[in-house]
């Protein structure tokens, strides 16, 4: 089966435009290389993105950051700082930029289907005042991560508006779901039991936000 799908592989960008075709000249012009109002207002409004990543072999990585509106900091019209809160300790992102500066950010708000894309280069940063303006709680963050713009443009909703992800009659129910205890018990061959797993992650939720 995998041999007959390789044989389908689609392999120089000259068979991509032969069966794509070309973008039109809305698509291809709507890209900027600095922030205007329009992008800060999205900014300012959106509590989750999504930082693409990879290392010096290419091998990748997408991670979720999450905070409050607004939670990015913008310093001027060419650079952002995304605060690095405290997580699991595997720091891949940061890991990957210190090999590979080259990002993707993808910025979603609740209920706007369209998204903002960004690409840059990213540089992690430990500049005390620059940390204190993302303080949380009289908590400040150890890292930044600023990312230099090279591109940023709006994306059209399609794929929002197929896969439904705002409409919550679509949404699966929770409990038919495996839990992440569950997950995390079977991918890590833990001896803990769920109900101990679930009890360490929802101490880290409540206590080790920030």
């Amino acid at each position: 089966m995998v041999n007959f799908m390789l044989n389908d592989i689609i392999s120089t960008k000259d068979e991509l435009r032969t069966l794509l075709g070309e973008p039109s000249q809305r698509a291809e012009a709507k890209v900027i290389h600095k922030l205007d109002d329009h992008c800060r207002t999205i900014l300012a409004h959106s509590p989750f993105l999504v930082l693409s990543t990879s290392n010096e072999d290419g091998t990748c990585d997408a991670s979720p950051r999450g905070d409050a509106p607004g939670f990015v900091y913008v310093i001027d019209d060419h650079h952002i700082v995304i605060p690095e809160r405290p997580g699991n300790k595997r720091i891949d992102s940061l890991q990957n930029i210190v090999s590979n500066p080259h990002v993707g950010l993808l910025f979603m708000i609740p209920g706007m289907e369209e998204t903002l894309r960004l690409n840059g280069k990213a540089y992690i940063t430990r500049n005390e005042d620059l940390l204190e303006k993302m303080e949380v709680g009289q908590k400040i963050p150890q890292l930044g991560i600023i990312v230099k713009i090279e591109e940023i443009y709006i994306h059209c909703a399609k794929a929002l508006i197929r896969s439904k992800l705002w409409s919550s009659e679509t949404w699966p129910n929770r409990k038919e779901l495996p839990t992440m205890a569950t997950i995390v018990k079977a991918h890590a061959e833990l001896k803990e039991s769920t109900v101990e797993i679930e009890e360490s992650l929802q101490e880290s939720y409540t206590t080790r936000l920030y």
